[in-house]
């Protein structure tokens, strides 16, 4: 996926806005985009606005640690 100059692109509040190890996202027609910030031209994972929102309340009511898969 190509980003478009009008998109509006964020970072977490968490990263006070100028952290170097953040992903930034935007939003776009029932997807939420997704890249590295230290790479803004890299690529971009589009994900459905409905996974995003699993992925982002499961982060909110477990952590991200919860998810890790097993090293088997």
């Amino acid at each position: 996926m190509t980003a478009s100059s009008t998109q509006q692109w964020f970072k977490s509040s968490y990263s006070a806005g100028s952290g170097t190890e953040c992903v930034e996202c935007a939003y776009a027609g029932g997807s939420t985009l997704v890249r590295d910030s230290k790479h803004v031209d890299g690529p971009i994972l589009a994900v459905q606005d409905s996974a995003w929102g699993v992925f982002v309340s499961a982060l909110r009511r477990d952590g991200l640690l919860e998810h890790r898969p097993s090293k088997e």
